[in-house]
């Protein structure tokens, strides 16, 4: 698709609009307006809504409804789906729809509005590819339906618009050329798939749905399918939850495509899928094993259905599907488990697969007939290529997410030290839960009557941040056990870092590269992993306790004494892992009763709130002065609670300070 044509500007009409006489019109110009969440239900809403406004305006005679045919009516549905279903995925705020009707030409102009002017509509993938693309459809099916189209940047909001000509664009070789004639003979109506219907009464179950004909199909057929598997690709892709896959499955398929479906995923722990008995590869599906997969989901266009539904098919689960058959296959009517209008029907059995492995079954049935519609199986298996693809994706998820949290568990002490004499109290709060953070703490015993802390930020997040901390953490241990001093452990720590962590880091980097799938990009060379640490060493004695620190690099640590004051506790000295035998120094001084120590990380001291930091003008040690007289636990919280309300956002960097006070 060529360049995002050039801005327009919504202009406002009065609410008389001048005949071709000169006479003005009886009635307002037809228009239609309404905010909706950014969440999956907004496009079917928008929707719902376009149709009753076009119904509204035929019914009044509204000027310009002389031009309206169904066409165009579709098409502008089509439109405004397409454009806030990328709104609500790609900007994922609150979005405004607006639809009027020119009066003089019969034009229909649609307006979308989001609040996230800095992200541009999403327009597929800058390569060009082989094939027909799933995703990045929406802007090409406004580009093919509409007149013209274009994007107006206001502050704060972005407005995406159409403009449909009366009767329709004669757009349908254009949509057959870019889809291809195999997608076009499948096409069923968006609309009537993704809009979510009221849910039947309790009271009664609704009548069973007539069988749909060859016939029906063929009425259906339109530039539907293309909108739908767009549509379809775009919420599946954005959960990351299988179970939340499967729903989402039964949602777009029940009741436009089948009566009922189910799910089912295969157990990657339990093991793989049970082996057919002997005489069933014929017929596509075995009986399973005991270790076969799991009934996830049922969907049923009656509620009051589903369990006897569930039942049901939990007696007889999928088997694995023979070799013969690539395609669905049928699968076992569940009788009288959908009533007396259910007792027959037609029932079909698609394999989940990504990447050559196995990750379910979706099954789908519809009563009365004596087979599916070939329009309706070609689509539902290329829905059931998307399902699979979102199951696999969610899988992986939650499995980088698993080893992320053991990872991050790896990097951290699994107690804080307690120090005799010393009140201790920590806030961590890591901005990517998904993955580990570069910030890091730890607060152990060295022996000898010591005890030793450390608040540290390594450049860069993630697993080159996570191999640094993994050689930092246990080397900062095991050199203070040693007995070297606060500035010794620096000096070594330094060049531990100019030499084997980031080796390390580098290869880490490239694993990462290489695992998706992308070749090394200049960036991701060799580079040095610097490291800013803030370490010391407490020795308690009578009447207080001693602290020798060090800060390379890091935010200086405070200390707020008895009476309030508040002063630096250490000097700035070079980062860690930038300049080869640093020589590093260290502070003493003696913390009394009720004296307390701040140290941060960066997340603190440079929170943004527009062009201000939370530090600037030494607003740290002021909000540290005014907590004076309180014990640690409360100056850790009332410190984390200042920083999170200093910006309307939520923090942007990892979060980590440690309070140490005298008794």
């Amino acid at each position: 698709m060529g360049a995002i044509p050039a801005q327009r500007e919504s202009v406002a009409r009065a609410s008389d609009v001048p005949t071709r006489d000169g006479d003005a019109l009886p009635h307002a110009p037809a228009h239609a307006h309404a905010t909706f969440p950014g969440g999956p239900l907004a496009p079917g809403a928008a929707r719902a809504l376009l149709r009753a406004a076009f119904a509204e305006w035929a019914e009044l005679a509204l000027p310009g409804t002389e031009f309206l045919t169904d066409r165009q009516s579709d098409d502008a549905v089509v439109v405004a789906s397409e454009l806030v279903t990328n709104a609500v995925i790609h900007a994922g705020t609150d979005v405004e729809l607006d639809c009027r009707l020119e009066a003089c030409s019969g034009a229909l102009v649609v307006e979308v509005l989001d609040h996230h002017p800095s992200r541009a509509p999403r327009d597929g993938d800058p390569e060009p590819s082989y094939g027909t693309p799933e995703y990045g459809r929406g802007l090409r099916l406004v580009a093919a339906l509409a007149e013209t189209w274009g994007i107006t940047y206001r502050t704060g909001a972005k407005t995406v618009w159409a403009q449909l000509p009366a009767g329709g664009k004669e757009a349908l070789d254009g949509i057959q050329a870019y889809a291809g004639d195999r997608a076009r003979d499948r096409a069923l109506r968006v609309a009537g798939i993704l809009a979510p219907e009221s849910p039947p009464s309790p009271s009664r179950a609704p009548a069973p749905p007539a069988p749909v004909s060859r016939g029906e199909d063929r009425d259906w057929l339109n530039r539907g399918a293309l909108s739908f598997l767009a549509e379809a690709s775009d919420l599946l892709a954005g959960q990351l939850d299988e179970n939340l896959v499967a729903a989402l499955a039964g949602q777009l398929i029940v009741p436009r495509l089948a009566d009922w479906c189910a799910v089912w995923l295969e157990d990657e722990v339990a093991g793989r899928w049970g082996s057919p008995r002997p005489g069933e590869a014929d017929s596509g599906w075995g009986e399973g094993g005991v270790s076969g997969p799991r009934l996830a989901r049922v969907w049923h266009c009656s509620e009051t259905r589903i369990e006897d539904l569930r039942q049901a098919l939990e007696k007889e689960p999928p088997g694995t599907p023979g070799t013969d058959h690539p395609g669905p296959v049928p699968f076992p009517w569940p009788g009288e488990a959908l009533g007396p209008h259910g007792t027959h029907g037609s029932a079909l059995a698609y394999r989940l697969t990504a990447g050559g492995r196995p990750l379910g079954t979706l099954v789908i049935g519809r009563a009365g007939l004596v087979s599916f519609p070939d329009e309706i199986t070609g689509l539902v298996e290329d829905l059931s290529r998307r399902v699979a693809l979102a199951i696999g994706a969610a899988r992986q998820y939650a499995r980088q997410a698993t080893i992320s949290a053991v990872l991050q568990r790896g990097l951290l002490p699994g107690a804080v030290a307690e120090i005799p004499g010393v009140r201790s109290a920590l806030v961590y709060e890591p901005c990517d839960k998904g993955g580990p953070s570069g910030d890091f703490y730890d607060l152990f015993p060295a022996g000898d009557g010591r005890w030793c802390f450390a608040v540290g930020d390594v450049q860069g997040k993630g697993p080159e941040a996570a191999v640094v901390i993994g050689l930092a953490r246990p080397w900062l241990r095991l050199l203070a056990r040693e007995g070297y001093r606060v500035a010794d452990v620096l000096d070594r720590l330094n060049q531990l870092l100019l030499d084997d962590a980031t080796e390390a880091a580098d290869a880490a980097a490239r694993a990462l590269a290489s695992a998706g799938g992308r070749p090394m990009r200049p960036g991701d060379g060799p580079q040095t992993r610097f490291l800013s640490l803030l370490y010391g060493e407490l020795a308690p004695f009578d009447g207080g306790v001693r602290c020798t620190l060090a800060s390379a690099g890091h935010p200086l640590p405070l200390l707020l004494a008895s009476d309030g004051e508040v002063r630096t506790a250490a000097r700035p000295q070079t980062l860690l892992g930038v300049v080869e035998d640093e020589t590093y120094t260290s502070e003493t001084f003696e913390l009394r009763p009720g004296d307390s120590l701040l140290c941060v990380t960066d997340g603190v001291t440079e929170r943004r709130s527009g062009s201000r930091q939370f530090d600037d003008e030494d607003g740290l040690a002021d909000v540290l002065a005014g907590c004076a007289g309180l014990d640690a636990q409360l100056i850790a919280e009332r410190i984390k609670r200042l920083v999170h309300e200093f910006g309307a956002r939520p923090p942007e960097d990892d979060l980590a300070l440690l309070v140490l006070q005298a008794e």
